[in-house]
């Protein structure tokens, strides 16, 4: 699913035009962004935690070549499901797999 098709089932369900949902999920996606930016989390109840990690400096091995490559310390976001979040997607499967 992409962008575009969130905005659509987003609108249709809403009732809002396309361009209105459009701006709101810009308007989500560019919050969260920005939030992580100033290493700020985010926590959406029944759906996940957004969070930013810091992994520390360290030499990897380019898989090409086998060369050893130094990294350096830097900062990568995290998602972290939520219980709710798992399990309606466990039933929502098991339920998929069932109608088959």
């Amino acid at each position: 699913m992409t962008k575009a098709d969130i905005v659509e089932k987003v609108a249709t369900g809403t009732g809002l035009t396309k361009l209105e949902t459009e701006a709101i999920v810009e308007g989500f996606l560019n919050t969260v962004i920005q939030s992580l930016r100033e290493g700020k989390g985010i926590e959406i109840r029944g759906f996940g935690s957004y969070k930013v990690k810091k992994k520390k400096a360290r030499y990897a091995r380019n898989p090409r070549s086998g060369e050893k490559v130094y990294v350096g310390e830097h900062y990568v976001p995290t998602f972290k499901f939520s219980k709710d979040f798992k399990s309606a997607v466990d039933s929502g499967m098991k339920d998929n797999l069932v109608n088959e």
